[in-house]
C-alpha cells in the first residue's frame, strides 16, 4: 500500500537486504547400518573419524576373530577425503527387546535408621544377672551406646522358659533315689538330660552309696517347670537312672522375647542399648541388647544409565553369546564405562562422581569425565540430574518420531541420570552444626572399584564361526545379520527433512537383489525430501555385469545412483584387506569433489573421482564393459595405468534422457533448492506485497549470479511479480515464484580429430 504525504515532509522506508546473504550451510552424508556400539535408532552427527570412533566404535574383537563394520569403513574414507559431517543411524536387530546398561549407586539409609519395629532381638542379648519378675514390660526406656536415639523395647519374661538355678544343692530335695549301689565319688560335668531345655551340667557327690548333693554348674536355658531330667547311673554306678523333677523354684526367670516398639533413628550395626533390670523387677546386672540387625541398609541413591548401547551384532538366527553378556556394555572392556564416588562431604552433603573406562583399575584410573560437588537435592543448583543430564531419546515405532524424556540436557557423553530415589537430608541441626549420623546418606565412597560397572541388557551378539571381515559374506540372503524392518523404520525416520539435513544417503551392506523393499524405501524418501541422492549397491560380490545392469534398469529416479564393481580396501583399524560394496567408498569421492570444486561439478574422472584408499576393484573393466554399464545407468569404477582406481561415470538412475540424468545437475538443483528454500522460509506469514517479493529477488538473483560465475549455470531468470502473483493467487494466501535455469553440462565424450596435412598446406581459419 502506497503512503501519501499530506503536507511537506520526508518519507523514510527500510528495505532489509542483509539477511541470508551467506552461502548455504554445508551438510554431509547420512549412513544407516550396524556399528559396534552407540545410540540405537537415534540419528547422531559426528564431525570426524575420531568422533565416530568414540561414539560408535570401529572393529569388534572376539577371541581370535576380528569383525569389521562397513559403516566404520565408510566413515573413515568419508572423513579422509574431506567430509565435514556424517549423520550416523545405528541399526540393530530386535533392538526393542534389549535395554540400556544401568548402574545403581547406593547410600546408607539414614532417615528412620535403627531396627524395624517388631523385630525380635532375643538372640542378641547378654546379661550378668537374672530377671526377678515374670511378665511383659512395654515401652522400656533404654540407654544407648552409639549414634542413635529414641529406641524403646518390649521385654517379655516367663518362668515357663528359664534357666536352672545354680544354688548349692538346689536339686537335692527333688531327687528320687532308686539305686543304693552308687560308687562313692565326686562326679564333675555330669549332663542333666531331658525336658525342653538344653545345656545344663551339674557336679554330683555320692557318699555311702547315697547322693549327698547335686550342684548346678551350667544353668543352660529353655527349661520349664515339671521338666524331668535324668542322670544315667552308668556314669556314677548303679542300675537305675536318677530322676530329677524340676519345680518352679528351681528355675530362674529369663526373657522370652525382646521386641522393638520404636525404632528410633541414627543407629548403626553393632550399636547397643541397655535395659536397667530394675525396670522389670530386679536390681541385678543390666540387660544389654546388641543391634546386630540394625536397619542400616544400602538404599539406592540414584541410577545412572548408559547413553549408548553396547557391543552387539545381530543375527537372524540363534546367536552364540560372547563372554561378558549379550547386548550389554561388557564389563572390563574399553567400550564399557564404570563409575566411582571419589569422595563425599558430610558437612554440605555434596560428593564427586567419576566416569571411568571399563577396563581400567584403581591403580591406573582412566577418567573419561568427572563431576564435582554433586547434590541429591532437587532444589540445588548442583543437583545431579541438572549437572549430568537426564534426557532419554527413544524411537517411537508406531508414529515414527524420536521421543525425548527428562528435564535436563545431557552434559555427559557416556551416562545420564535415570532416577534419583534418595534425597540428601538436612545435614545441619538448628544450631548449624553438622549431624555426623548422616554420614552414610552420601553415595558410598569407592563403589566403582567393586561392582561399579554397568551391566544389563538383552540382545544378540556376533555369532561364532562367522568372519565378517570377508564382505563376500554379505550376500543375497544377508543384511549383515539385520532385520529389514529395522532399516525401514530408520529410513522413514530420516525422511523428515526438517529434523535431519544431509545431501547423500548410503546403506552399505544392503543389496538391491536381496533388500529390494528397504532400498525402495530409501530411494522414495530421498526423492520425497528432494535434497539428497541415494547411493545404491545393486548386486553382491562376484556378480556379473548383466546382473548389475538388470537391477539398475528396474529403477527410475534422478535421486539415486549406482556404482560397480565391489572394491578392495584396508580396514583402517585392523589393517586387514577387505572387500566392500562401492557405496562404502563413494561418499568419500563426493566429499573430495565438494572440497576441490563445487557440488555441481561431476564427482568422477581423474581430477575428482580418484579412490585413493582402494587397492583394486573386483574386476578390471574393458571399454566394452564400461560402455555396457554406462548405457544402463551404472557408473563404472575403472583402473588406469599410472592413475589408479577412478569413478568413471556420473549417471543417475533416471531412465528418460534429460539434464537430470546426470549426478552433477541433480546435485546443482539440490543446492539451489536448499538455499532458495531457506530464503523462502523467511517469507512465510509475511505480507504478500511487492516489497516482500522484491526482498526475495534481491537475495536470490545475486546468489544465482555467483553460481553462474562458479560454472554452475549458463543463465537463469527469476520471476516473482504481478504476472504470477495475481489477485486470485494472493487471495489464496499464496506467493508464487518461477525460477528458470540453464545448468552447465559436463564434457563426458571428447572427440579429437587429428588432421594430417601435406607440406605447404594452409591451416583452416
Amino acid at each position: 500500500m502506497a503512503e501519501t504525504l499530506i503536507s511537506p515532509g520526508v518519507l523514510q522506508r527500510e528495505n532489509d537486504q542483509s539477511f541470508l546473504t551467506q552461502q548455504p550451510v554445508q551438510v554431509g552424508a547420512a549412513v544407516v547400518g550396524p556399528t559396534v556400539k552407540g545410540p540405537v535408532e537415534i540419528p547422531t552427527v559426528v564431525t570426524s573419524y575420531s568422533d565416530y570412533q568414540n561414539r560408535f566404535g570401529t572393529t569388534f574383537l572376539s577371541a581370535s576373530e576380528d569383525y569389521s563394520f562397513l559403516t566404520s569403513i565408510q566413515a573413515y574414507n568419508y572423513f579422509q577425503n574431506g567430509g565435514n559431517t556424517l549423520l550416523v543411524t545405528r541399526v540393530v536387530s530386535g533392538s526393542s527387546d534389549w535395554g540400556y546398561a544401568t548402574a545403581s549407586i547406593n547410600t546408607s539409609e539414614v532417615e528412620n535408621q535403627g531396627v524395624d519395629s517388631g523385630t525380635n532381638l532375643l538372640s542378641s542379648y547378654t546379661s550378668g544377672g537374672t530377671l526377678g519378675t515374670a511378665g511383659t514390660f512395654s515401652d522400656v526406656a533404654t540407654t544407648t551406646s552409639g549414634t542413635g536415639t529414641g529406641i524403646t523395647l518390649n521385654v517379655t519374661t516367663s518362668t515357663t522358659n528359664g534357666k536352672l538355678s545354680n544354688a548349692t544343692d538346689a536339686l537335692l530335695t527333688s531327687i528320687t533315689v532308686n539305686s543304693s549301689d552308687a560308687n562313692d565319688a565326686t562326679y564333675v560335668g555330669v549332663n542333666l538330660d531331658g525336658g525342653s531345655g538344653t545345656g545344663a551340667i551339674a557336679t554330683v557327690v555320692v557318699s555311702s552309696n547315697t547322693i549327698s548333693s547335686i550342684k548346678v554348674t551350667e544353668v543352660g536355658s529353655g527349661y520349664a517347670a515339671s521338666d524331668i531330667l535324668k542322670i544315667g547311673t552308668s556314669i556314677i554306678g548303679g542300675t537305675t537312672d536318677i530322676t530329677i523333677v524340676l519345680a518352679s523354684s528351681d528355675l530362674l526367670v529369663e526373657p522370652t522375647s525382646i521386641t522393638v516398639e520404636d525404632a528410633g533413628s541414627g543407629y548403626e550395626v553393632g550399636d547397643t542399648v541397655t535395659v536397667a533390670l530394675a525396670l522389670i523387677g530386679t536390681s541385678a546386672a543390666n540387660l544389654v541388647v546388641t543391634l546386630t540387625n540394625a536397619n542400616v541398609t544400602n538404599a539406592t541413591a540414584f541410577t545412572l544409565e548408559a547413553i549408548d548401547k553396547g557391543i552387539i551384532f545381530n543375527n537372524n538366527g540363534t546367536p552364540n553369546l560372547i563372554v561378558g553378556g549379550s547386548g550389554s556394555l561388557t564389563n572390563g572392556t574399553s567400550d564399557n564405562v564404570r563409575w566411582e564416588i571419589a569422595n563425599s562431604s558430610t558437612a554440605d552433603g555434596n560428593f564427586n562422581l567419576l566416569i571411568r573406562q571399563g577396563n581400567d583399575n584403581d591403580n591406573n584410573k582412566i577418567v573419561l569425565e568427572s563431576f564435582t560437588n554433586l547434590s541429591l537435592d532437587p532444589k540445588a543448583d548442583n543437583y545431579i540430574a541438572k549437572v549430568i543430564g537426564d534426557q532419554h531419546y527413544n524411537y517411537n515405532v508406531t508414529e515414527n518420531y524420536i521421543e525425548i524424556t527428562g528435564s535436563y540436557a545431557n552434559a555427559s557423553r557416556y551416562v545420564r541420570v535415570k532416577s534419583v530415589t534418595s534425597k540428601t537430608p538436612n545435614y545441619f541441626d538448628n544450631a548449624g552444626n553438622a549431624k555426623s549420623q548422616y554420614t552414610g546418606s552420601l553415595p558410598l565412597v569407592g563403589s566403582g572399584s567393586e561392582g561399579g560397572t554397568f551391566s544389563g541388557g538383552v540382545g544378540d551378539v556376533i555369532p561364532s564361526g562367522r568372519t565378517m571381515n570377508l564382505y563376500g559374506d554379505v550376500n543375497v540372503t544377508d543384511t549383515q545379520g539385520l532385520i529389514g524392518d529395522d532399516y525401514n523404520n530408520m529410513l522413514n525416520l530420516l525422511s523428515n527433512q526438517d529434523d535431519y539435513q544431509f545431501n547423500l544417503l548410503v546403506t552399505p551392506g544392503l543389496i538391491d537383489t536381496a533388500q529390494t523393499s528397504q532400498m525402495t524405501t530409501a530411494l522414495n524418501n530421498t526423492q520425497m525430501r528432494g535434497d539428497s541422492i541415494y547411493i545404491m549397491d545393486l548386486v553382491p560380490y562376484a556378480s556379473t555385469i548383466t546382473a548389475a545392469t538388470t537391477q539398475a534398469n528396474a529403477r527410475n529416479s534422478s535421486y539415486g545412483a549406482a556404482y560397480w564393481p565391489w572394491l578392495q580396501t584396508i580396514d583402517p583399524d585392523l589393517g586387514d584387506q577387505v572387500w566392500v560394496p562401492a557405496s562404502a567408498m563413494i561418499p568419500g569421492v563426493y566429499a573430495f569433489n565438494d572440497n576441490a570444486s563445487e557440488p555441481w561439478f561431476a564427482p568422477a574422472g581423474i581430477n575428482r573421482g580418484g579412490l585413493t584408499t582402494v587397492i583394486r576393484p573386483e574386476r578390471k573393466l574393458s571399454q566394452a564393459n564400461r560402455d555396457s554399464l554406462y548405457q544402463n545407468k551404472v557408473n563404472p569404477i575403472a583402473s588406469f595405468p599410472g592413475v589408479g582406481t577412478v569413478v568413471y561415470g556420473q549417471k543417475t538412475l533416471q531412465r528418460q534422457a534429460s539434464a537430470l540424468d546426470r549426478v552433477n545437475v541433480r546435485r546443482l538443483l539440490i543446492q539451489l533448492k536448499s538455499y532458495i528454500g531457506q530464503v523462502a522460509q523467511t517469507l512465510v506469514f509475511e505480507q504478500n506485497t511487492a516489497a516482500t517479493r522484491n526482498n526475495f529477488l534481491s537475495i536470490v538473483n545475486p546468489y544465482l549470479e555467483t553460481v553462474v560465475q562458479r560454472q554452475g549455470l549458463y543463465a537463469f531468470k527469476v520471476v516473482m511479480d504481478d504476472s504470477n502473483n495475481t489477485p486470485d493467487v494472493i487471495d489464496r494466501n499464496e506467493l508464487v515464484g518461477q525460477i528458470y535455469i540453464q545448468p552447465t553440462k559436463t564434457a563426458e565424450f571428447i572427440y579429437l580429430d587429428f588432421n594430417v596435412l601435406p607440406t605447404g598446406a594452409t591451416f583452416p581459419a
